[in-house]
């Protein structure tokens, strides 16, 4: 293979367009590489960001045949062995606004990540050095190594249809790391805005700890914050409620009851409206309404909550 192509979407601040440049093949070669050899060889207008070229930085983000990924630690030979081809077409990350060709926008996604208030919050102006143990440092280890690269963002599939009613991962991740820090006296200055947007909407797709390339797990943090919302006394909203129909249910029969669970998550009043589209689905065989019995082995579905109860204490 003497030559490999790069189909790049540009955009001017007008227009969108694909444009091809080939450059010549080197085994080894990051994605990064080609990007920068396009811009110091052929075509100076290019634009996109890099900086460490090390995965620290977190400013290269892109997409990569349809998969968002740090271009320059991805290898082009990664790509070309894997899809079979010698073509890679590089798109800007997904759930941004563009600024230019691959260039995206942060600054809407800082002024949201404020809103969790990703520092250490006290009660008081001591301003003394706290010393952890091995035990709490390990707790926020795995979201302090994000490095806001993006990737998250443009892989969650609730924020593709939701933008507005959910926050990006990488953000339910910075609360997270601040709520399970021990020297921080204020969990609630840090969760309510997550609560407030979207913190039960997660479709749990897991696109975010699969793509994430310092392995933080964004879908981890949102269910402990989830958790630490219910144990902080957040019970009065559809998430909390649906958790814990969902939970009884399945301590009790060892299977959702589906006739009653909308009714007790969303409310008596706010289902009445649902009525005939039930009606439709009844009429279709799609449910049924009965009470529906014990699982065979229901002992056993009950005590492993019992040891899951231990467990958590």
């Amino acid at each position: 293979m003497k030559n490999i192509i790069y189909k790049i979407r540009r955009y001017d601040g007008e227009k969108e367009w694909d444009q091809e440049y080939k450059i010549p093949y080197e085994k080894g070669k990051t994605v990064l590489w080609g990007l920068i050899n396009i811009r110091e060889t052929q075509d100076n207008t290019l634009n996109f960001t890099s900086a460490c070229r090390s995965a620290i930085c977190g400013s290269c983000g892109v997409i990569v045949n349809g998969v968002a990924v740090l271009a320059c630690k991805t290898s082009i030979d990664e790509f070309l062995n894997t899809f079979k081809t010698d073509t890679l077409y590089i798109e800007p990350l997904k759930n941004f606004n563009i600024v230019r060709d691959l260039v995206v926008d942060w600054d809407p996604k800082f002024e949201r990540l404020k809103g969790v208030k990703p520092w250490l919050v006290k009660n008081n102006n001591d301003s003394s050095s706290h010393e952890q143990s091995a035990v709490d440092f390990l707790k926020i280890s795995n979201p302090t190594d994000c490095i806001l690269c993006g990737i998250c963002a443009s892989e969650c599939g609730q924020l593709s249809i939701n933008i507005k009613g959910f926050l990006d991962p990488f953000i339910y991740s910075k609360a997270y790391r601040y709520i399970e820090d021990s020297r921080d006296e204020e969990e609630g200055e840090h969760l309510d805005y997550a609560l407030d947007v979207g913190l039960w909407k997660c479709i749990k797709c897991m696109q975010c700890m699969a793509k994430c390339p310092k392995a933080v797990k964004p879908a981890d943090h949102i269910s402990g914050l989830r958790k630490k919302s219910m144990d902080m006394g957040y019970l009065k909203n559809t998430g909390a409620r649906h958790a814990y129909a969902f939970f009884n249910d399945i301590k009790r029969d060892g299977r959702l009851n589906e006739t009653t669970l909308p009714i007790k998550t969303d409310g008596l009043f706010y289902n009445i409206k649902r009525v005939p589209f039930a009606l439709r689905l009844l009429r279709k065989g799609k449910i049924k309404i009965a009470i529906p019995k014990p699982v065979i082995g229901i002992e056993g579905v009950k005590k492993i909550y019992e040891l899951a109860r231990k467990e958590g204490n």
